[in-house]
């Protein structure tokens, strides 16, 4: 997969509110689906969904303890995510600076 298509598919993730909200709790502390849950007025399918789509885009990742899920954020997709869009505002001020519109 290519660095565009990685960065779209995690701009794509992260477009949800729901989703920004998990990415923000599991920044605090790993969490089981159960714990997310609880602190939205939505069904578990739709936690599980939401916690899907951040495992796909390289978001999240999930461990099995015991009979337990934990899901923690991946931090270094964010990093290089964030560090990838950077880059693209910088080539873009350059060469509006230049003269290229």
């Amino acid at each position: 997969m290519s660095m565009e298509q990685s960065i779209t598919r995690t701009l794509q993730a992260l477009s949800d509110p729901t989703r920004r909200a998990i990415i923000r709790m599991l920044n605090e502390r790993d969490m089981t689906a159960g714990e997310i849950a609880a602190h939205f007025a939505i069904s578990a399918p739709s936690v599980s969904h939401h916690l899907n789509v951040l495992k796909t885009a390289d978001l999240v990742t999930a461990e099995r303890q015991g009979q337990r899920i934990v899901y923690r954020v991946n931090a270094t997709v964010l990093q290089e995510m964030l560090s990838s869009l950077l880059d693209l505002l910088r080539i873009g001020v350059e060469r509006k600076e230049d003269g290229h519109a």
